[in-house]
């Protein structure tokens, strides 16, 4: 079995946002025992920031807020991260090999084949790629924004079964510990519902940029592509081969779905940020979720939002509902401009499909 296991940075770092060995430690002892039982595996960490605090003497209350000096930090702590590692890899004679990803290599069919060619490799030759997020140039417009939705990404990457979500609490709660008492582990989600991203809540600690609402919508993206995931306590003892094993409690276990949208249309449905909302008619909702079909500007009725061609847009039918989500091509001006028009009523520079249908996904 491939398993994807991500560790965030509330399981990593103390409260001043210092990285702690020995939760890397344990991480490692636990993928050694995963290898053993002839599992491969890939790690996903965050900590490239937590990592560069101390050695430029910016931890507690010096951490800084601005984006160009936190990308600073994380360059130098990279291979301060890395190096923490290939450490404690190589107590179990493992090695690692880091994988920095960023999402074009996601979005392009090129950079896809050829990341996912270099994880393939890695993995053959018995190496434990440790991957994050390219933090040092990522570009604050076009990031995964949380390392939750980069390691579901690279479940799919790799033909993983398997997706581990490491956190700092027992998986998803019916409810807020720190407000209802009583509240329990879910245990078990079998499909996606607005209650359910109500528990998720919002962000998590103030070091991480997730929290349980980025899990569950990793899972998402996850079960969406015929993986299973598990959201469970980085602090449990033997926690990564119980959620491979399957044993009760671990963690709360999402179901995979039956049916596997491809690479590209999860990056749209999921990971891509709307920028607008078109309202369609009734023949184009009906035309696009028969499959295979582009919007043309016929069937849009209004458009809300600023974004320009090849943002991503959500589109709702006329009572309102959001059922598909897609990359424009053209303009939110020109866009409302050609709204209700047939192609022979438009003019010639505008393109004849406003969302082609291989950059459309109907949603789950």
């Amino acid at each position: 079995m491939v398993v994807v296991v991500k560790i965030g940075t509330s399981s990593l770092t103390d409260e001043q946002g210092i990285i702690r060995r020995e939760a890397i430690e344990k991480l490692c002892l636990e993928v050694a025992g995963a290898r053993e039982s002839g599992h491969q595996v890939v790690i996903v960490t965050s900590g490239a920031i937590g990592a560069g605090l101390p050695a430029l003497g910016l931890g507690g209350d010096q951490r800084p807020r601005d984006s160009q000096t936190l990308q600073a930090v994380s360059a130098v702590g990279q291979s301060r991260l890395m190096g923490v590692y290939s450490d404690e890899l190589d107590r179990h004679s493992l090695i690692g090999g880091q994988v920095l990803l960023a999402p074009l290599d996601f979005v392009d069919r090129r950079q896809y084949l050829q990341a996912r060619g270099t994880l393939t490799r890695l993995l053959d030759l018995g190496v434990v790629p440790i991957v994050n997020e390219n933090d040092a140039v990522a570009d604050d417009e076009i990031r995964f924004g949380d390392n939750d939705r980069l390691a579901a990404l690279v479940s799919h990457l790799v033909d993983a079964e398997l997706l581990v979500l490491l956190t700092d609490t027992s998986g998803l709660l019916s409810a807020d510990p720190r407000i209802d008492p009583n509240a329990s582990l879910i245990e078990e989600i079998v499909e996606f519902d607005q209650q359910l991203d109500e528990i998720a809540g919002g962000p998590g600690t103030p070091g991480g940029s997730g929290g349980m609402s980025s899990k569950v919508s990793a899972a998402k993206i996850a079960a969406w592509s015929g993986v299973r995931t598990v959201i469970a306590a980085a602090h449990r003892d033997n926690v990564l081969l119980d959620a491979v094993n399957g044993v009760a409690g671990v963690g709360t276990t999402i179901a995979a779905h039956a049916r596997n949208l491809p690479a590209r249309k999860l990056w749209i449905a999921f990971a891509v940020r709307s920028s607008g909302l078109l309202s369609v008619d009734a023949g184009a909702r009906s035309a696009l979720e028969r499959g295979g079909t582009s919007l043309l500007a016929a069937g849009v009725l209004s458009v809300e939002g600023e974004f320009d061609a090849d943002d991503a847009v959500e589109i709702a039918d006329e009572s309102g509902e959001v059922f598909a989500k897609g990359l424009v091509r053209m303009g939110a001006q020109t866009l409302k401009a050609a709204a209700g028009h047939s192609r022979s009523e438009l003019p010639s520079e505008v393109p004849a499909q406003v969302i082609h249908a291989d950059d459309l996904v109907i949603l789950p």
